[in-house]
């Protein structure tokens, strides 16, 4: 990787799609820039954007952003790069850079996606526990991917860790910072333990919350098969597990009951024969076809301490201690602002809050604000 690589990724007007074919053509990020602008027209591009490339517009950016990922201790890599994971690659609208905080490597692990609501409930939880575990006992080189929001994805995370497992924290915005600012914790636990938080946005990416799809693709790219917890019909994991869909990859659901808003996306999927339903991690290995030489991966690392909460969280939820971990300072702060920090709208902080102010964690102010009771 270097910085032809970055400025390609920088370009205006070339997307995945684009910088795939041009490399295609070219073989590298350096022949490209290498091209004159007649030769990058035969390759299909309008004559402005052929200019555009051969000036080198791009390359100041990306000197900026090399400075940018020095500094801050982040890893790039490119689609041309060895250690680019493979199974990304196989999809076309492949991201020509990828930005990595922690072990690279974990990239190219056997990775399964874990993905679900934010709005799941103990069942959700003990059935990411109890996927991961089954995985964990039985998988060499095993890696779990999700989003780090609340709700599944969190606490297929946090199964990871507990279990020994590396995971991969795929998040829609640059790094190195978390959104929300209070998964700050947990990032540096992944990290610590092997595995990775990865984006494809560059640091002056202008985050407006339309990163999140896109975002669900590298989930659904990076992994041979994605599992469904919880969702909604409409749900982001059912999204996801579209993008897997395109991408000819399996697609597992866990059920659910038939009156929970929450199995609806799940049981759809089943039904609909678009996915194979897994209550397991035996499931899902042999949904995937795994051909495992032994019969057990044996003891994996010292189960992971809880970064980042710590004993305060009590028996409160995994979201509601993440929420916690917004209350900052002493400050009372609004709703609107923990929206903005945690990336919950308001229908979805209101329970979470509630059961807060039940723990005696937060007490309510008049004008809307809420305070950490020390």
């Amino acid at each position: 990787m270097n910085i032809n690589d970055i400025a390609l990724s920088l370009e205006d007007g070339v997307g995945a799609l684009t910088a795939a074919a041009l490399l295609e053509e070219f073989g590298s990020a350096e022949a490209i820039y290498a091209a004159s602008p007649s030769e990058l027209t035969r390759a299909g591009l309008r004559e402005g954007l052929a200019l555009q490339i051969a000036r080198k517009e791009a390359h100041r950016r990306a000197a900026a952003e090399l400075k940018y990922i020095d500094k801050h201790g982040i890893t790039a890599v490119a689609s041309t790069d060895e250690d680019y994971p493979p199974l990304m690659r196989e999809a076309a609208d492949h991201p020509h850079v990828l930005y990595v905080c922690g072990d690279v490597n974990a990239l190219t692990l056997r990775c399964v996606s874990i993905v679900g609501t934010r709005q799941f409930d103990t069942y959700g939880d003990v059935m990411c526990d109890r996927l991961v575990k089954g995985l964990a006992e039985r998988v060499p080189g095993l890696c779990i991917v999700s989003g780090l929001a609340f709700g599944v994805d969190m606490s297929s995370h946090r199964a990871a860790l507990r279990h020994g497992v590396p995971t991969i924290a795929v998040i829609p915005n640059a790094l190195p910072n978390p959104v929300p600012a209070s998964n700050a914790g947990i990032v540096r636990e992944i990290v610590a333990r092997g595995g990775a938080v990865v984006t494809e946005l560059h640091s002056n990416s202008k985050q407006k919350g339309n990163f999140y799809i896109p975002r669900n693709r590298l989930i659904a790219a990076l992994s041979e098969g994605t599992v469904v917890v919880q969702s909604d019909l409409g749900g982001g994991a059912m999204t996801t597990a579209d993008f897997a869909f395109g991408y000819n990859r399996l697609v597992m659901a866990v059920p659910g009951r038939a009156t929970d808003k929450t199995a609806k996306g799940p049981n759809w999927l089943i039904k609909s024969n678009k996915a194979q339903m897994v209550c397991n991690g035996e499931d899902v290995i042999r949904t995937l076809g795994w051909d495992l030489t032994v019969e057990s991966v044996g003891p994996r690392v010292t189960p992971a301490v809880e970064a980042g909460f710590g004993a305060e969280a009590g028996a409160i939820s995994v979201d509601a201690a993440g929420l916690l971990g917004c209350f900052r300072g002493g400050d009372a702060i609004s709703v609107d602002l923990l929206s903005e920090l945690s990336a919950l709208n308001h229908s979805e902080l209101a329970p979470i809050l509630l059961k807060l102010e039940f723990a005696g964690k937060i007490t309510r102010l008049p004008g809307g604000l809420y305070e950490r009771i020390a």
